[in-house]
């Protein structure tokens, strides 16, 4: 963990400047003045693959701006299943519930090596209060997190199960550079998208030998985009 002083915050000192906690714009719009009032250091963390960022029914105490990589939130059914609800990655701010409730409501997961800014909530709901603008971002970002969820749910978890392989690939792509992802395994795949591991794994392998996608090293998919979108019509 690296702490950073409202100083470095503001100046750019530790790379504030092209991190998302600036990039994504939930602080792009404080002045000099606004960052007198975080008190707290902002906390630079980082996860490897697989380790819990908070859990479901821990206390709400931050919200965090992902800076790199994509994590899972989970969601626990009464007979102790579980559920991946949503995938969310480079510059979507986790635990929003922080702002109104007291413990947060899923299991946080990362997939892939993940790097975060840890934001005290009162701090943020501080400067929201000073900060008409930093509280319309934060109501936005609320917006598109439900946005989100029923994106999710219309287009990750219903329809035919190759449809649904494919927008999940279309949609891990948006933020490339290129036409590569970095997948995770296949049983997150078939959690994510209601398919059991063999269906999903199925899948995966007809779009591969069918030349739609490409796997130049494990885990990391070239995609055919133009051709996986037709497929969709």
């Amino acid at each position: 963990m690296k702490s950073v002083s409202r100083t470095e915050a503001w100046t750019g000192i530790a790379d504030c400047r092209t991190c998302a906690v600036r990039a994504s714009a939930l602080f792009a719009g404080l002045g000099e003045a606004d960052f007198e009032l975080i008190h707290r250091p902002i906390d630079q963390l980082v996860y490897p693959p697989g380790t819990p960022i908070y859990s479901a029914g821990d206390p709400a105490a931050a919200l965090f701006t992902i800076r790199k990589g994509l994590v899972k939130l989970i969601q626990y059914l009464p007979d102790g299943t579980q559920r991946i609800v949503r995938l969310m990655r480079r510059a979507d701010l986790i635990g929003l519930e922080a702002m109104v409730g007291e413990t947060y409501q899923h299991t946080v997961v990362p997939l892939h090596p993940t790097e975060l800014c840890r934001l005290p909530v009162e701090v943020v709901k501080r400067l929201s209060q000073s900060n008409p603008q930093l509280f319309h971002e934060l109501m936005a970002r609320w917006h598109r997190a439900l946005a989100d969820a029923d994106r999710s749910i219309t287009e990750l978890s219903t329809g035919p199960a190759r449809h649904r392989v494919i927008r999940l690939l279309l949609w891990l792509i948006e933020t490339s550079d290129d036409d590569r992802c970095d997948l995770f395994s296949r049983e997150d795949l078939g959690a994510i998208l209601g398919l059991t591991t063999e269906t999903a794994s199925r899948i995966m392998a007809e779009l591969k030998r069918q030349g739609y996608i490409s796997e130049p090293r494990p885990n990391q998919i070239l995609c055919d985009v133009p051709n996986l979108k037709r497929l969709l019509d």
